[in-house]
């Protein structure tokens, strides 16, 4: 269940914790009911990571958490999920689980990703959002960051263009960011998605930036 992929991906592992944890089959339901013992004898668990695993079952309520996430209108799927997007299972340290607006990018779709300079030119601005528009029109879907710059014209033209587009965001998918793109960050979700691996109050730090760019 969701649920308990919900309280795994909160306990404050790792992500590369997380893919092992992942990679030994053992799902998240399974492991909020093994005892501290059991716990021990997962191959690339720390006494550390033990400590969070055992710590957030004690201090979480899980039913009351699932609930106030149902509640604020950001969705959830974990690589445990077969709705999981099937490319993310495969990349270089793949993330565990993802919150979004709207909805995931759909299998099977054609898709681009558009990133570039916050300071661009004047034709650049123009040129990325001319080709995001062509691409939308040709249902290709498009990918950014929604940064400002060259990724907010590629949102913007693939919006003017009637198509999808996605943006993977480095703070929490409840966040916009930066508040300057308001606009985009209602609008996306309409026929795309905003999303992003860290959950809903997540401050945007310039260490999470760098991360999300392999999902992009």
């Amino acid at each position: 269940m969701e649920m308990y992929a919900y309280w795994l991906s909160n306990t404050g592992l790792s992500v590369r914790k997380l893919e092992k944890i992942w990679g030994s089959s053992i799902c998240a339901r399974e492991l909020y009911g093994m005892s501290e013992k059991a716990l021990m004898g997962i191959e690339g668990l720390t006494d550390k990571d033990v400590v969070k695993i055992t710590e957030s079952k004690r201090n979480w309520d899980l039913q009351r958490e699932w609930m106030k996430l149902q509640e604020s209108g950001i969705s959830f799927v974990s690589v445990e999920n077969e709705a999981f997007p099937e490319k993310l299972r495969f990349i270089q340290t793949p993330p565990y689980a993802l919150y979004y607006v709207g909805h995931l990018p759909r299998e099977g779709k054609k898709r681009v990703a558009i990133v570039g300079a916050r300071t661009r030119s004047a034709y650049g601005s123009q040129m990325a959002e001319k080709l995001a528009k062509a691409l939308a029109q040709n249902d290709v879907e498009v990918i950014s960051g929604m940064a400002l710059g060259i990724d907010a014209d590629a949102h913007r033209g693939a919006l003017d263009g009637g198509g999808s587009t996605y943006a993977v965001l480095g703070c929490g998918a409840d966040r916009c960011y930066p508040r300057q793109n308001r606009y985009l960050y209602d609008k996306i979700p309409e026929k795309g998605g905003v999303l992003s691996e860290y959950a809903p109050e997540t401050p945007p730090l310039a260490a999470y930036f760098p991360q999300r760019n392999r999902l992009i």
